[in-house]
């Protein structure tokens, strides 16, 4: 694809657009990851992109707007804003969990009810306007800084795919998402605590997003209530285009990362050669058919 669209705009192949893909993407693979991690279990999450809006609000006004903030030193003001982003992604998480394996209800449904929710409270607590005023710090730990020459959020997001990958290829709980993505129903018979692995998986998505929705505050330097009304669709399209099965058990976090750099190159290529922005949605929504379509071929054919 890159040296498909280089044939338009040689650009696409030069060292800052590649490291300009490379950051860009960083979020996407994070998004994706989460994304991944319930589609193994045969899950969903709507919600990821009202979490990303509501992480964000949380963590500025956290950082912001308490009583005494001003007496307080920027680098612990930055450690309240992570710590108070992280529990509301945790939050939100253990509540779609909760619903999804302790009641059984559908995580379509669940999913879809705690995005409007997530989407409320952000627009709420902020006044539906973004939050200002975020410490230097806060910018510099999560966006600005760099490392051998690396921006901080690609090693951020190394690290975490890095953490999953172990978690899925190393661990008990990693072989127990497989076998419950593949039949839940089995699984349970076997002895495996299917409703706690459930809890535990959309409590870790929702982490997961609420690192990325962090990284994405210290890329604005604000608390935007409507940061994640873009990612929902994307996140979803790299997880699927990546080669994961929405049939769940299978797939991996190298499926995640190419997904993620997939659409990351596609949707950079679309706005170097100057396509129509309407037009780009509808060429999503075809990745997106065509990779559906393409999954259930092959678990057709299985």
């Amino acid at each position: 694809m890159l040296l498909s669209l280089a044939m338009f705009e040689p650009k696409m192949i030069s060292q800052r657009n590649l490291l300009n893909i490379l950051r860009q993407s960083s979020y996407m693979v994070i998004f994706a990851t989460a994304q991944m991690l319930v589609i193994l279990i045969r899950g969903f999450d709507l919600s990821l992109g009202s979490c990303v809006s509501m992480v964000s609000v949380v963590c500025a006004i956290s950082m912001t707007a308490f009583p005494g903030v001003e007496a307080i030193s920027a680098p612990m003001l930055t450690m309240i804003g992570i710590i108070a982003g992280l529990s509301a992604g945790a939050v939100l998480g253990a509540f779609n969990g909760f619903c999804t394996a302790k009641l059984a209800v559908n995580p379509f449904i669940v999913t879809l009810g705690t995005m409007s929710v997530a989407f409320g409270i952000a627009s709420i607590v902020s006044d539906g306007r973004p939050v200002f005023g975020l410490p230097d710090p806060f910018y510099n730990l999560l966006y600005e800084a760099e490392l051998f020459g690396i921006g901080i959020p690609v090693w951020i997001t190394g690290v975490i795919c890095a953490g999953v990958h172990f978690l899925l290829t190393r661990t008990v709980y990693g072989r127990y998402l497989y076998l419950i993505g593949s039949n839940a129903q089995a699984a349970a018979v076997s002895g495996i605590p299917v409703q706690r692995i459930v809890w535990i998986t959309y409590v870790i998505a929702s982490v997961i997003v609420a690192i990325g929705a962090l990284m994405l505050t210290g890329r604005t330097g604000s608390g935007e209530p409507n940061m994640g009304s873009n990612l929902l669709l994307p996140s979803i399209a790299a997880a699927v285009v990546g080669g994961l099965s929405l049939q769940g058990g299978i797939g991996g976090v190298g499926n995640a990362v190419m997904g993620a750099f997939f659409i990351a190159v596609l949707s950079n290529g679309m706005n170097m050669v100057q396509v129509n922005g309407y037009l780009q949605e509808i060429i999503l929504g075809i990745v997106i058919l065509l990779a559906l379509l393409t999954d259930r071929f092959r678990v057709t054919t299985r």
